[in-house]
């Protein structure tokens, strides 16, 4: 039997790793006052084993402390609340990546956070265990989307006749029961934007337009310096099959060979031989290619490789690769790519050309090291130092997931055949690394342009002059108080970054005039405002803001 003082020496200690945790991740002082009292709790517990003079009577407060909050308020491990100044960022993230989507002639869908669990089942490979099963409540087995791709594919297979040659973009939140990392944007409820492009076309062409637009995307969000890693699924396969991984092992090994951008060589290389069972000569072989990286230069070098080129499935992908690489400068993209035999991408259904866009921020910070991720001491969440944000987009061509949602006829293939490639960018990665780049007390997170102020009370004149101008669609504010005092206004106009204000009183009434303040000038020549007749207020005010 366990030793009670133990166990409850254990609790203490991962009690106080989540409150540091918290404290981190910058959680509500409520939440993290509820864990401290909780911790309080065990303390006094632990000194009541040990004898501590008064240790029952703090033992005692402390769950009657405990005892009025009936529940701990906190968010579920994995998800996050976002204040206004934080939505700010991720509102001007979502617009910016839907104007890039539409510009490439998509239009939207939605579909429901929820799947039946067969939908999903058996489409991510290793990651599956990763999905999030509902309890049956009515009859039907569903599990939470696990992305956006899948659900994409079935909606395909449903609507196939309709939707032959489509450009899709989908911007919703998905689910995983991962290990989160939330400073570095790894989460367990987080959104997803993703970008399709479904239907028979040329070959290589839809492709190039995906990463051109990825590029586009990352450019306008100003995420910093970054590099779109490319690779395809045929020339991985042919590579395994040259190397004499037995064909049932390819995906498993595949798997295995997508954890070298956060695992070193050696690590890979032990999961599988000694994991996956794959021969030690094997293993070293893949080590040869893996480690190869480069431009449209490294085609020319795996051209060279006559073993590689005898391969069918390498053949064919590299002819792709040569195909898209000459699209690539067409848009002039090709600047941003590195051809990199190490990324194999995890997920099953991926059958031809794979992409990750990464940063400075997206390798572990002591992968160098040798250091893995590891998880903290007492818990069972990611040590957030030994973890880099990972890639901030990736995606692939998937031509037979349709397929697998559509039925097969006599012979075996699909009733529906729609090929498909895209992208998806991941929004809290991308928020991750922005927000590092801010301080938040310098954002506006409301857009009002003017507040409308009074000397002297004037309740229902500044209500008025507020009409005019959402009547005019100028947004517009002012202090909901009868008799605010002057200073009062103005400082709420410093708070809220409000450009501009409305000034007026008892004789700019009488004159038919309002006072125009820039809230931002600490120019002393501005005096009280310019003087502006009401009649001209909004076309002042309209054109002042242009210029701005």
């Amino acid at each position: 039997m366990a030793d009670p003082r133990e166990a409850l020496d254990k609790s203490v200690q991962e009690q106080g790793n989540k409150i540091r945790q918290l404290k981190t991740e910058k959680a509500e002082k409520s939440v993290i006052d509820a864990e401290v009292a909780i911790l309080k709790d065990l303390k006094a517990q632990l000194a009541a084993m040990d004898g501590t003079p008064a240790a029952a009577d703090a033992s005692k407060k402390s769950k009657e402390k405990v005892a009025k909050n009936s529940f701990t308020l906190k968010v579920a491990k994995g998800t996050k609340d976002y204040n206004d100044k934080e939505m700010a960022i991720r509102e001007k993230v979502f617009s910016t990546i839907t104007t890039v989507f539409k510009k490439h002639g998509a239009v939207t869908i939605d579909t429901p956070v929820f799947e039946l669990k067969e939908v999903l089942t058996g489409k991510y490979g290793e990651d599956s265990k990763l999905i999030y099963d509902l309890k049956d409540q009515g009859g039907e087995e569903c599990s939470l989307r696990y992305d956006l791709t899948v659900p994409f594919a079935r909606f395909l297979a449903m609507n196939g006749k309709e939707y032959q040659n489509f450009k899709r973009y989908h911007i919703a939140k998905v689910y995983r029961r991962d290990q989160p990392a939330m400073t570095k944007g790894r989460m367990r409820e987080f959104y997803q934007c993703d970008f399709d492009i479904a239907g028979v076309y040329d070959p290589m062409i839809p492709d190039a337009e995906i990463l051109r637009i990825v590029v586009e995307a990352l450019t306008a969000l100003d995420v910093g310096e970054f590099t779109v890693k490319l690779n395809h699924r045929k020339i991985l396969d042919g590579i395994f099959e040259v190397c004499g991984v037995p064909a049932e092992k390819i995906r498993p090994i595949s798997s295995a060979v997508d954890k070298l951008d956060k695992l070193p060589w050696e690590d890979v290389r032990k999961e599988m031989v000694q994991d996956k069972g794959l021969a030690p000569e094997s293993a070293d072989q893949i080590g040869e290619f893996v480690k190869l990286k480069g431009g449209k230069d490294l085609l020319d070098i795996l051209y060279k490789n006559e073993k590689l080129t005898a391969n069918a499935s390498a053949l064919k992908g590299l002819d792709d690769m040569k195909l898209l690489y000459s699209y690539l400068e067409a848009f002039q993209v090709d600047h941003r790519m590195s051809f990199d035999l190490s990324l194999a991408r995890g997920l099953d259904y991926y059958t031809g050309i794979i992409y990750e866009a990464v940063t400075d921020k997206s390798a572990p910070p002591k992968l160098a090291e040798g250091q893995r991720p590891s998880i903290k001491k007492g818990g069972d969440e990611v040590d957030e130092s030994t973890v880099g944000v990972g890639s901030i987009a990736a995606g692939g061509r998937y031509d037979e997931l349709v397929g697998m949602f559509s039925g097969t006829n006599k012979k075996g293939e699909p009733n529906l055949k729609i090929p498909c490639v895209g992208i998806s960018i991941g929004v809290e990665r991308v928020f991750s690394i922005l927000l590092a780049k801010q301080k938040l007390e310098d954002i506006k997170s409301n857009e009002v342009q003017v507040l409308v102020a009074s000397m002297s009370g004037l309740l229902p004149e500044r209500m008025q002059i507020a009409r005019e101008l959402w009547d005019a669609d100028v947004k517009a504010s002012y202090m909901f108080k009868v008799k605010p005092k002057l200073l009062k206004q103005f400082e709420m106009c410093d708070k809220d970054q409000i450009p501009l204000c409305v000034i007026i009183g008892e004789d700019e009434l009488a004159k038919g005039e309002v006072k125009i303040k820039d809230m931002r000038s600490k120019d002393p020549s501005q005096s009280g405002g310019a003087t502006v007749k009401r009649s001209e207020m909004i076309e002042y005010i309209k054109e002042y803001l242009a210029r701005q």
